[in-house]
């Protein structure tokens, strides 16, 4: 059987029995299956972003993305996404190289990437690839510039909106052996169709999935500088324990219900198996999830929310990972007070969730993120050093304080 017929197959099974009983029953529509958590795994994640519906449409257009790798490896792949997609997506020509500046590649380290051993691919509706072993190595803080060429209409793309770095969009054509940047002659703030780089990692023991939301996604954090507190926690591990980090967040995402606007994805209950579970080589997962659910009131079926339909949720997501194998560290949530989410009974049910997350022992460890960057005058508020500003999302220093926040040693 071809290797695309194969993995073809592996979505197909993915989503029924297996994931099945990872949700214990419900119906989960992804793509990809767990890793198998060997000691020593063959591949680790070096960058993922969670996929979304709702993106812009394309036509004989090249798309210039900066993946930026968490870990150093060798023999980079390239996942690729049509996972929400409503059509077939025909892909002409992928490349990979180092980042000069902005689209500009370091000259001389331009790979093309084959998929099967062919330069160019359709992805059916609803599926993804992963790439051929590239030729490539990478270090860890790197980035890497993935070219995707698209020759035909596409539908609204699969993506992930709030990047916060800079992909560039070229002229009519086939740009991707392009090493300057002179064709790239417009900007987003989006990755599209871009789902994943996995490298063999030359010291790294596993991968570690952030998942959450927007304070996990980086919202109000600098294009392009990689301050994420992820991004903070990768370079705090390259130091002594490396790991693949993967940023699993989402802007708006919530633990028990879907977002109204589309692309701020399914729920965290729903998308936990593929976004976190299915990434290369993972070992554990810190969650960091549950205001937006608080904010809107948001619990199931439109009703009130409630602290135990959040801790059901927790519970939910801590009986997925252990199904897997792996192991979920809880995170507090951060105070919000001042922000429009806040409110007397929206504050109690922050309380009483950060309470079961210390107290409950259900998760493997726990990090105190509300600690580490509430006011010591206002405990319900953000300290003003870390709030950037809408009194919900860290800053730059509040984001390194999160990441500082994390016992390395909870992570195996």
């Amino acid at each position: 059987m071809p290797v695309a017929q194969r993995r073809t197959l592996l979505t197909l099974l993915t989503t029924s029995a297996a994931v099945a009983a990872l949700m214990g029953g419900a119906p989960l529509a992804e793509g990809r299956q767990a890793d198998t958590h060997a000691a020593a795994p063959q591949r680790v994640a070096a960058w993922a972003p969670s996929m979304t519906i709702g993106g812009p449409n394309f036509n004989d257009q090249t798309i210039r993305m900066v993946a930026h790798s968490s870990v150093g490896g060798s023999a980079l792949r390239i996942h690729l996404s049509n996972l929400r997609g409503t059509t077939a997506l025909t892909v002409g020509a992928v490349s990979v190289a180092a980042q000069a500046e902005r689209a500009t590649a370091v000259a001389g380290t331009r790979r093309a990437v084959t998929f099967s051993h062919h330069t160019s691919v359709t992805l059916a509706a609803g599926s993804e690839l992963v790439s051929d072993p590239v030729p490539m190595s990478v270090k860890a803080d790197q980035n890497i510039l993935v070219s995707i060429y698209l020759p035909h209409a596409t539908s609204s793309a699969t993506w992930h909106s709030d990047a916060f770095d800079t992909s560039y969009l070229s002229l009519p054509g086939d740009h991707t052996g392009d090493t300057a940047d002179g064709n790239y002659v417009a900007a987003t703030t989006s990755w599209y169709y871009l789902s994943g780089l996995d490298v063999v990692p030359s010291d790294a023991r596993g991968t570690v999935v952030a998942f959450g939301d927007s304070i996990t996604d980086g919202y109000n954090t600098p294009a392009g500088a990689y301050h994420r507190w992820p991004d903070d926690l990768a370079r705090r591990l390259s130091g002594t324990r490396p790991m693949g980090v993967v940023d699993a967040g989402i802007g708006g995402n919530r633990v028990l219900t879907d977002v109204p606007n589309i692309w701020q994805g399914i729920s965290a209950t729903q998308r936990f198996a593929h976004d976190a579970l299915a990434q290369p080589g993972v070992r554990d997962v810190i969650l960091l999830e549950g205001i937006n659910d608080i904010g809107n009131n948001a619990g199931p079926g439109g009703a009130p929310l409630t602290a135990q339909d959040l801790i059901g949720g927790y519970q939910n997501l801590i009986r997925q990972a252990h199904a897997a194998g792996v192991r979920i560290i809880g995170g507090t949530l951060l105070p919000d007070k001042g922000a429009g989410y806040y409110s007397a009974s929206a504050e109690a049910l922050r309380q009483a969730a950060n309470t079961w997350i210390r107290t409950s022992g259900a998760f493997d460890g726990v990090v105190d993120f509300e600690k580490a960057v509430a006011d010591p005058a206002d405990p319900a508020a953000l300290n003003p050093a870390f709030d950037s500003g809408d009194h919900l999302h860290p800053n730059e220093a509040g984001m390194q304080a999160l990441a500082n926040a994390i016992d390395l040693s909870l992570l195996r």
